[in-house]
This record gives C-alpha cells, structure tokens and sequence, in this order.
C-alpha cells in the first residue's frame, strides 16, 4: 500500500482527494501547510506528495526545495487554473508533474499511479534485466537503473523519477533525436497529458543539475523544433 502526502491549506480538497485515494487502497496522510509537512516527512517520509502552492507558513515551493535537498520521491503540484509562473517555476525546481484546479480527482489518481509505476521501475521492483534496468555507461554518464544512481565523471548526481528517465532514453541512442512526443510517452503514462513546456522544464531542471556535478556539462542538445539529442563526446 503506497503512502500519499496531501499538502493544502483547502480542508475541503483534503477531505475529498483522502476519501477518493484511500477507496483506490491508497494510505494518505493529510496536512494544512508546508510546516506541518516537513515535520511529519522528518518522522516518516511518503512515497509521493501532492502539494499546493500557495500555503499559509511555508508554502508548496518552499516545501519543495526543502524536500529536494533530501530525497527524489514523486511530487505532485497542484496550481491554479491560470497562473502559468507556478507550473514553470515548479517543474525547473524539481516537482514531477502539477495538476491544474479545479481538477478531476480521477485525473489525479492516474498521475499518482503512472508516477508511482515509474518511481517502482526504476527503485528496483523490475527483477528480470532489460535494456531499461542494466547498468548503463555512456562516455562519462553512468546510470544504474535498479539503484536509481546517476554518476558524471565521478561525481554523483541526484535526479527526480521524471528527469532520470529522460535523461536514460536520450542516453540509450548517443546522436539520436528524441522528440518531445517520444520523450512524453518515456516520462509520462499513456493517459497523462502533458504540454512541451512540461518536458522543456524537465530538461532545463535536468541540465542544471548535470552542471552541479560539471559546469561544462553540454551532453544534452536542443535541436529547436525537433526535440532532443545526447551526444557522447
């Protein structure tokens, strides 16, 4: 039984998403704001969260950068229907997906069960070796799959669920193009929606977490129009 974090300051919200996800066997802890969060992650951290933005005490983004400092579980932001800065700023700074308000709860549902599948994968439930779960060394990148551990040129790197993947298939084919729509279905459950600006963020989180390890990290290249390539020299 996975254990989802919902984080919002809406008691409404909170009560209707526990009840939906708890009938969907899930275990749900709820808080009111991104305070009462951190404290209860510290005794006990969830296998994913769902987070809102605007949060009295520390808000979804705080909470966030607090979290990505400890651990790369899933997040979920929820954010209001037009404001388009929280989805942007949100993805650069680690979250995984957001989901817009009002929202369908079912929608929600599936994006926790495609994260949650994903993080499974690659956290070492796959027992039988694939091309997907093999250690895999490309020049200076080395990825191990089942460990989820990402290593560039002897420094180790730490990456979310979303940006491990992309960052695995773009590896995969040195000098290969990935489209944005390739890379979608790569990140993202077939039922799942997500815009090019989701998969630009991703990317951009991606590259300045690689430039942590080496500030002259250029492996990752924007062919613009097209999608995305990795180049091994």
């Amino acid at each position: 039984m996975s254990r989802i974090a919902l984080v919002d300051d809406d008691r409404n919200i909170l009560t209707s998403v526990q009840i939906t996800l708890e009938a969907e066997g899930f275990e749900v802890e709820t808080c009111a704001d991104g305070q009462q969060a951190l404290d209860a992650f510290t005794k006990r951290m969830p296998e994913l969260a769902v987070l809102d933005i605007k949060m009295p005490r520390m808000d979804g983004m705080d909470l966030l950068q607090r979290l990505r400092q400890k651990t790369s579980m899933p997040v979920i932001f929820l954010t209001s229907k037009d404001d388009e800065i929280d989805e942007v700023l949100g993805l650069r700074m680690g979250a995984d997906d957001y989901v817009k308000k009002p929202f369908s709860q079912r929608l929600l549902v599936e994006r926790i069960r495609a994260l949650l599948r994903r993080q499974d994968a690659i956290s070492g439930e796959i027992i039988e070796e694939t091309e997907e779960t093999k250690v895999m060394i490309r020049g200076d990148l080395t990825m191990d799959p089942l460990r989820h551990a990402v290593n560039w040129k002897g420094n180790d790197v730490s990456l979310t669920v979303n940006e491990f993947l992309l960052l695995q298939a773009l590896a995969q084919r040195p000098g290969f193009v990935k489209s944005r729509d390739q890379l979608m279905d790569v990140a993202y459950d077939d039922q799942v929606y997500v815009d090019d600006r989701t998969i630009d963020s991703h990317i951009k989180r991606l590259r300045k977490k690689m430039r942590t390890a080496d500030d002259e990290f250029s492996a990752i290249e924007t062919l613009y129009g097209i999608g995305y390539r990795y180049n091994e020299d």
